[in-house]
């Protein structure tokens, strides 16, 4: 179900309100993976998360599965670089 609202920051924070949709994002953008790689990089995700999880950014058009039965970032995924990189950042320094 895409994100409703009006405000794009409460747009964006929904969209992004959990752990494992930045850390799939952000292995998405290093470029294309299988389901079996994602599940290998992201510990402590059960199947049947990634399988949801992936399904709804598929749905939001933030990723797509190629032919090849990868995963890749969609144009709209890969807007997502600068918040990954500040996330990044923020942790390298703060965290």
């Amino acid at each position: 179900m895409p994100v409703s609202g009006s405000c794009p920051t409460q747009k964006t924070a929904v969209l992004l309100s959990d752990t494992w949709t930045m850390l799939i994002i952000r292995d998405l953008l290093g470029g294309e993976q299988r389901f079996c790689d994602l599940e290998r990089s992201l510990e402590g995700i059960s199947t049947r998360t990634l399988t949801n999880k992936l399904k709804k950014l598929e749905e939001e058009k933030l990723i797509r599965k190629t032919k090849s039965g990868c995963y890749e970032a969609t144009a709209k995924g890969k807007g997502l670089r600068t918040i990954e990189t500040a996330m990044r950042r923020y942790g390298e320094k703060y965290l």
